[in-house]
């Protein structure tokens, strides 16, 4: 039998026009996941429908107010309108920072808050204040991304916060400072993803002692970005597993410690004017190793990454006359790779093994690399660096080109000897490889260029390829798109392709 009471909560959702409210009625967490769909500005003016939503509006744990603009200069409305301040906290009257404002001060004390995140141009005073009543609220996750009149400060409050989970402060400009290293040392005792993008350094560009387990027991995802005036970094957090550092230019030394790190990458790192700069990897857990557009350090010291998995390698270079000693750091960077199943080289990676005979001769094999994908311009003065990558993969599955057509002179002059291809150059060359490619042949089965304009040096390694692997299956030829005027040469030299006995009686072969 029903109470009077349930009744009366039964009755107090029907409407005038005799229709049940029944969503009212379902758990506020249910309703708190239905609600996150919305933008924010909807989501508060659910809070004008009853009491019921008012109350759900003011303890809604996600609050993402990344869907409105967030000017120092706005005006709330009801500085306007008067007789809307009953319920300027319930609806999106207010405007940017005084909406935000408003929404966490009237907020109900007792709810904690899971998601903040916003963006916008304000003070410095405004982004403490706002921070400072979300750690209040016990706030899990903190997402933001400003720029502000002049640098400001790490939040301090952040640091010593027990609720804090996931933090990202990203300063569009002009940038933010850390604070010293003693007071964040003892702090984010319960962090686990950190991302800082715009840190001013130039006062303390050595962090060698700040990413530990000491300061970050439980931190599993980092990422740095834009460290201006970082000279040196440690990192050393035993429980990491990802770690993005990116746009520190002016870096001298980087040493990465992790026993559980499994996903790293470095793009556009250290200074490419200074000498002695160096890096050291010590991950025995590392799957994925991406290297992207940094300057060649001095000295590159890789250790224990023999679960690696996928590793792709670009480097900035400054002039085409590297020293010896880069060379070798190259050789040694290179080296800490042996392990890899799968391999992506950027073009000025083959433009440094094809220039120097150092690597012939100091290349360790890549004994299980299943996948190589391999960006060059494919001039003549690569063929030297691609053999020796060919013969240091001897068990190569997937082979991969992605020629870089510049379109100068030299790719775009067809050679008048193409059409008697036993008189190249390139193809006799190949042909003296045979034996040392013996393992590499008999391991291939499959292979793709793109950009493939039947130039002399690409139609002699793909003929050798096709003479010579033995396991070769498939072998695809993407030459994109061509004029009326080409095609006829391109008819011939693709029939020529196909006129000759293939080592492999599986192969087929495909023009895209």
């Amino acid at each position: 039998m029903e109470t009077r009471s349930v009744k009366r909560k039964k009755l107090s959702h029907i409407s005038e026009n005799g229709i049940v409210d029944r969503i009212s009625d379902l758990p506020d967490v249910v309703l708190h996941q239905i609600l996150f769909l919305l933008p924010i500005k909807s989501i508060a003016q659910t809070s004008l429908l009853s009491k019921r939503w008012r109350s759900l509006w003011s303890s809604f744990p996600d609050l993402d107010f990344t869907t409105i603009n967030i000017n120092p200069n706005s005006i709330s409305s009801t500085n306007h309108n008067p007789s809307s301040a009953k319920h300027s906290h319930y609806s999106p009257v207010a405007t940017g920072m005084d909406f935000i404002t408003r929404v966490l001060g009237r907020r109900d004390k007792h709810s904690d808050l899971r998601i903040l995140r916003f963006q916008g141009n304000l003070s410095f005073s405004h982004l403490n204040g706002i921070i400072r009543r979300a750690i209040r609220h016990n706030v899990q996750e903190l997402d933001v991304e400003v720029s502000t009149d002049d640098y400001f400060n790490f939040p301090r409050s952040v640091i010593a916060s027990e609720s804090l989970r996931a933090l990202k402060l990203k300063s569009r400009y002009p940038g933010f400072r850390l604070p010293p290293l003693s007071v964040m040392k003892d702090g984010f005792r319960s962090l686990h993803t950190l991302y800082l993008s715009l840190i001013i350094l130039y006062d303390q560009p050595s962090l060698v002692d700040l990413f530990t387990d000491s300061s970050f027991p439980l931190m599993k995802k980092l990422n740095l970005d834009a460290c201006f005036g970082l000279k040196h970094l440690s990192i050393g957090c035993r429980g990491l597993e990802d770690l993005t550092l990116q746009n520190c230019f002016q870096l001298k030394g980087l040493s990465i410690s992790g026993p559980k790190l499994e996903r790293l990458r470095v793009a556009s790192c250290f200074d490419a004017y200074i000498d002695k700069s160096w890096v050291e990897i010590n991950a025995p857990r590392l799957r994925i190793l991406m290297w992207e557009c940094n300057a060649i350090t001095d000295n590159s010291d890789l250790e224990n990454l023999s679960l690696l998995h996928e590793a792709s390698i670009g480097f900035f270079v400054l002039h085409d006359d590297i020293s010896v000693v880069k060379l070798q750091s190259v050789s040694n960077l290179l080296s800490g790779l042996s392990h890899a199943h799968c391999l992506t080289l950027e073009s000025q990676c083959i433009e440094i093994l094809s220039s120097n005979n150092y690597f012939a001769v100091y290349l360790q094999p890549f004994n299980n690399l299943k996948s190589l994908e391999l960006h060059t311009g494919f001039n003549k003065n690569n063929v030297l660096g691609l053999a020796c990558l060919f013969r240091s993969s001897p068990t190569l599955h997937t082979l991969i080109l992605k020629i870089i057509n510049d379109y100068k002179s030299e790719r775009r002059q067809w050679n008048r000897d193409l059409w008697d291809m036993s008189s190249s150059e390139d193809e006799q060359f190949w042909e003296s490889q045979t034996q040392n490619l013996k393992s590499f042949l008999h391991h291939l089965k499959s292979v793709k260029i793109h950009g493939f304009l039947e130039c002399e040096n690409e139609v002699s390694l793909a003929k050798f390829l096709l003479k010579h692997g033995k396991a070769l299956q498939e072998m695809t030829l993407c030459t994109g798109h061509s004029s009326a005027r080409d095609s006829l040469r391109r008819q011939k030299i693709r029939s020529q392709m196909m006129g000759f006995s293939w080592a492999s009686s599986n192969a087929k072969i495909a023009f895209h």
